[in-house]
């Protein structure tokens, strides 16, 4: 079992979507890296600094079991635009491993093209992107379908980490 778990951020991440997966992963006993474009102290649209251990040159898919794609609407914007993660997005899903999505992190998936005929939560500003990505929207605590649990916020956090642990290891027995 590949308890490595991969976080995907930048520059004007949200606060709580980074910090609270984080933290909850290393108590579950994953070793977790943060991949952004650089190497480099980032910063939350709230204060928070965190170090990216890992560029998106980096990560591989083969080195981690679980993908987390925080929130944060200026991170995302620029994120979304780099063909590299998008790649890697779209491949993790083809390979049905677990991404669990919370708030404008569904950007990602939308951008990936892995959202059609699926079920998808995401923050309520991007239901129509969702939509028209070809996903029902679902504005529920979090979401699950096939290998993807999704949520719109982060005051939902506890139930959408857990619903993506318990997929992990479900998946990984």
């Amino acid at each position: 079992m590949n308890k490595k778990a991969l976080i995907i951020t930048g520059h004007g991440f949200q606060d709580q979507e980074v910090i609270y997966p984080y933290y909850r992963l290393l108590e579950e006993g994953f070793i977790v890296d943060i991949a952004a474009k650089n190497k480099e102290l980032l910063s939350g649209i709230l204060g928070l600094k965190i170090e990216a251990n890992k560029t998106f040159d980096e990560i591989k898919i083969n080195d981690y079991g679980l993908l987390v794609l925080p929130g944060g609407v200026k991170a995302l914007e620029k994120i979304r635009q780099e063909k590299i993660i998008i790649d890697f997005v779209k491949e993790w899903n083809n390979q049905g491993k677990v991404i669990a999505s919370t708030c404008h992190g569904a950007q990602l998936l939308i951008s990936a093209k892995v959202v059609k005929g699926r079920k998808i939560s995401g923050y309520y500003s991007i239901k129509d992107d969702i939509e028209n990505a070809g996903a029902t929207y679902v504005d529920a605590p979090f979401v699950v379908d096939d290998n993807i649990v999704s949520s719109p916020h982060y005051k939902h956090s506890g139930p959408w980490v857990k619903a993506a642990i318990d997929l992990y290891y479900n998946r990984n027995k």
